[in-house]
């Protein structure tokens, strides 16, 4: 992948998760050295130069104090330092590698005024498996992620922790041992790293893209419920859709169908009195599509995002990129509050897909509901729970979700001495997102080994293709329950499944690509 040219949240997905390689294409290194240029340009009219922010000022509220020439790298380097001040668990190595992407992104960009060393030296470490120790909190998301940038930068000047090969060790170390060097910041560029919004985007891009999987997902539990519960297709109907045309919900009604195909179960019950199923089984796409609509909504504000220039000030060229020629903006595009009203909005929309899974097993536990199955689809009811606790466990994930469902876009507090006075708290809006996603990934494992046991117990009916397929590929990793274990194994086991998209694939051997 070529920084410098646009680029997909699948891509930033594959260069953090699966090291895909990237470089710096030759227009981006032009453009970083023009804008450098003009920055070179100011510093070296020293004292004598206009008070230009972050080149020759002080920072935040102390932007009207000047610093003399002589002091101009150490400023960058004190920046840095201080600014390094985060807190809480460390950040996993694919967000280091999506935040380290990201800021190259910007600075290749070209309006960041940063040397083309600087943005080689985030190539590399991206190339070598270097992860800065980045910790997760401490950011309110403007003037950007300050404090988890400003630990990326650390590393850079050779200083803070990094891991390498799975060592937590001294960042110098960790560069020596992979043939890198650390680099002292010129002017502006301590600046021009931990300026954006590159923590919160780097974590919500690839919770989105979690959450984007977990739709297809929550549409393949939900079918094994529907059998398990012998249910009806009907309310999938393509005509349906058409007079309430919402993509997702297209998108949704259009696995179940394919999903759903060919089911010896559903044709045992054609002809039964039963006239409706639940909400949760035949508002499926309704529900799902909503979702996913929500989700691609969030997915393109991210995608301008991971595309954008998000430091301050802001180099801009004139006509033909030539010295002289350089305009300096200071404007507020590190400010978070568009990436943080998308993942507020994304933690809302993902959680229902939890909501409504937890209803569906609900519906296959309980014996007033589920007619047919045993009670809590315990093989001998009363000697043994069955599945009872595993329904109270994806409540407990429901519910924990409603509290992290609470936007934190809609928080502000004022800081630096108040001249920073509204904050978008984005940086929490994604790691919220990013534990909603894990709730639902356990919600969803959970219906899954659930409705697995309930196909058991409609033999000898067979599913569906769709569901047959995706109840083969439960049981290679969870036996059928023939007395009481402990589930937590079983519903790690699906999680996993889940996680390493075993599920979607074994379906869609089966039934074709799904949406």
């Amino acid at each position: 992948m070529l920084l410098g040219r646009p680029f997909s949240l699948a891509d930033l997905e594959e260069v953090a998760r699966r090291g895909r390689p990237v470089a710096v294409c030759a227009e981006a290194r032009e453009r970083a050295a023009a804008s450098r240029r003009a920055i070179d340009a100011i510093a070296a009219a020293g004292d004598a130069a206009p008070a230009v922010y972050g080149i020759n000022t002080g920072f935040g509220a102390l932007a009207e104090t000047r610093i003399a020439d002589h002091d101009i790298r150490a400023l960058q380097r004190n920046l840095v330092r201080s600014h390094a001040c985060g807190v809480g668990p460390d950040l996993g190595d694919a967000e280091v590698r999506a935040m380290i992407l990201l800021r190259a992104q910007v600075i290749a960009l070209g309006h960041s005024g940063v040397r083309t060393e600087v943005l080689d030296l985030l190539a590399a470490l991206l190339e070598r498996g270097v992860c800065p120790r980045i910790p997760a909190q401490g950011s309110v998301g403007a003037s950007g992620d300050l404090a988890p940038l400003a630990h990326l930068a650390l590393s850079l000047i050779g200083e803070g922790e990094a891991r390498l090969e799975g060592q937590l060790m001294p960042s110098a170390v960790a560069l020596a041992k992979a043939g890198l060097a650390p680099i002292e910041l010129a002017a502006k560029e301590g600046l021009a790293l931990i300026n954006g919004t590159q923590y919160m985007t780097a974590l919500g891009a690839l919770a989105l893209r979690d959450a984007a999987a977990l739709c297809t997902v929550a549409d393949i539990a939900g079918a094994v419920s529907l059998e398990a519960l012998m249910g009806s297709k009907r309310p999938f109907d393509e005509r349906l859709m058409r007079v309430r045309p919402h993509p997702g919900q297209a998108g949704t009604a259009g696995n179940l169908r394919a999903l759903l195909g060919g089911s010896e179960i559903m044709q045992s019950h054609a002809d039964c009195p039963r006239v409706q199923d639940a909400y949760s089984l035949r508002c499926m796409p309704q529900v799902h599509g909503a979702t996913r609509d929500a989700l691609a909504w969030a997915a393109e504000v991210l995608t301008r995002e991971v595309n954008s220039v998000t430091d301050n000030p802001t180099v801009f060229l004139g006509e033909g990129g030539g010295e002289g020629v350089a305009e300096l903006i200071s404007g507020g595009n590190f400010h978070g509050q568009p990436v943080a009203l998308a993942l507020d909005l994304a933690a809302v929309a993902a959680a229902e897909l939890a909501n409504i899974s937890e209803r569906r097993v609900e519906q296959l536990v309980n014996p007033a509901l589920s007619t047919g199955l045993t009670p809590f689809l315990a093989p001998r009811s009363g000697l043994h729970s069955g599945f009872m606790i595993a329904q109270v466990a994806s409540a407990s994930l429901v519910s924990e979700n409603k509290v992290l469902c609470h936007p934190a876009s809609v928080d502000s507090i004022p800081s630096s001495a108040g001249r920073e006075d509204h904050v978008s708290m984005g940086s929490i809006s994604a790691r919220k997102l990013a534990q909603v996603i894990e709730n639902v990934r356990s919600s969803l494992a959970i219906e899954l080994i659930t409705a697995a046991q309930g196909v058991d117990q409609r033999r000898p009916l067979r599913p569906s293709a769709g569901v047959a397929a995706a109840h083969a590929a439960i049981r290679r990793v969870v036996p059928e329950l023939v007395e009481d274990r402990p589930l937590y194994l079983d519903i790690e086991a699906a999680s996993e499944l889940i996680r390493s998209g075993a599920l979607i694939a074994a379906v869609e051997e089966a039934v074709g690509p799904l949406n």
